[in-house]
């Protein structure tokens, strides 16, 4: 099978030869960590991984594992992004912290340590302060929308049907990424903004969720047209450790439109999986992503309260799984890891789950317990067999 076919069948419950082999990836302080303890300097994460696998692979007579896409991976390259973008600039500097205006136009504040291109970006695990949003009223958002125009010509790169006529020959999984309305409307607002403007101005919540849903529409209909991705996925993270920060009903009234369009848009094109990626404890939202259409869902966070097998029992094969390992039982390893694989193995049995650790890898993994548990993954996953 090429990489594509065996996601698609993984997480659509077909008859994959072996299930794709996802363990995680590190950030900048774990990759820190992991080449002072033997990752070489000029090697992947991935690629060592796949060195050590193959290593085991020989030694039960099994030629080198095709990992990879025998094609180079063409990335779509359009922005769902605001154009033009804020000008970031330090407003303060005092105390080991600085105080920015980021490239959305919310006022930050973030350690000296880092430099602003890490308030938007996950280069690292960092903690940041927000200060103000660029949208509280109705003012505020009349003056944001023209920023998001979805047929500014800066949107889409120049060489977008090039691009477009390879991908559609592409065997590697192609999913396109945006932001779902809760995340988006979150970076307009803020979490505490967008709340209170539910309870306050719920017709500006609504006209902003309806804006954002069009912007997507009329930027990823292109795509749809020219080269069909194989998933959307939706960025919300919209759950705390374990309760979702709105209610399943508020999920349904702002952001199930979105979905149910976006979903519908893209079965039409040939689109069959359809994520929604949120951190925290999701159970009470899951019901209104699958009557929305949503298939699939990650990252699955154990300490947040996420049980896969429960879930599985509660939602059957109605929905598909990615991550679900819990970070802690790699960085512990050894009985801990083993008894954590155990777990999570009938879901693995059953179909529609590609696992892999349950966020970004921390830094508290070591690169010895990383391995350890990419080879344990490897055999789960039919790699060694």
């Amino acid at each position: 099978m090429t990489p594509r076919e065996r996601v698609l069948e993984t997480l659509l419950f077909g008859s994959p030869d072996r299930i794709p082999f996802a363990p995680g990836g590190g950030r900048e302080s774990t990759l820190r960590r992991w080449h002072s303890e033997g990752l070489p300097p000029n090697k992947t994460p991935m690629a060592a991984l796949y060195k050590l696998i193959d290593e085991e692979r020989a030694k039960r007579g099994l030629p080198p594992g095709d990992y990879e896409p025998k094609q180079p991976v063409v990335g779509i390259g359009v922005s769902f992004q605001m154009i033009p973008k804020f000008e970031e600039k330090v407003l303060e500097h005092k105390n080991g912290h600085y105080v920015v205006q980021d490239w959305m136009g919310a006022i930050t504040e973030i350690s000296d340590e880092y430099d602003y291109t890490y308030i938007r970006s996950a280069k690292d695990f960092v903690t940041r302060k927000w200060h103000k949003f660029p949208v509280e009223n109705r003012a505020d958002w009349e003056n944001m929308k023209w920023r998001f125009d979805p047929r500014d010509p800066n949107r889409f790169p120049p060489d977008f049907q090039e691009r477009c006529a390879k991908l559609r020959e592409r065997d590697y999984y192609f999913e396109l990424h945006f932001n779902g309305p809760f995340w988006q409307l979150r970076e307009f607002c803020g979490f505490e903004g967008l709340c209170r403007l539910m309870l306050e101005d719920p017709e500006l919540v609504k006209e902003m969720a309806d804006f954002w849903t069009e912007f997507c529409s009329e930027t990823m209909r292109p795509i749809l047209e020219s080269a069909p991705p194989d998933g959307l996925h939706f960025s919300e993270d919209m759950a705390f450790k374990e309760h979702p920060m709105i209610s399943p009903e508020m999920t349904q009234e702002y952001c199930a439109p979105s979905y149910r369009r976006w979903v519908e848009e893209g079965k039409a094109a040939g689109v069959q999986v359809f994520a929604v990626d949120s951190d925290g404890r999701v159970d009470l939202l899951v019901p209104v992503w699958l009557e929305c259409g949503i298939n699939c869902i990650d990252p699955m966070e154990v300490a947040a309260g996420n049980d896969i097998n429960e879930f599985r029992k509660c939602f059957g094969r109605r929905l598909a799984y990615r991550g679900g390992i819990d970070k802690r039982a790699i960085a512990a390893g050894g009985a801990v890891l083993d008894a954590e694989l155990e777990r999570i193995r009938p879901v693995v049995k059953d179909g529609g789950y590609i696992p892999g650790c349950d966020h970004g890898v921390p830094p508290d993994i070591s690169w010895a317990n990383f391995q350890d548990y990419a080879v344990k993954l490897a055999a789960m996953t039919g790699w060694l067999s």
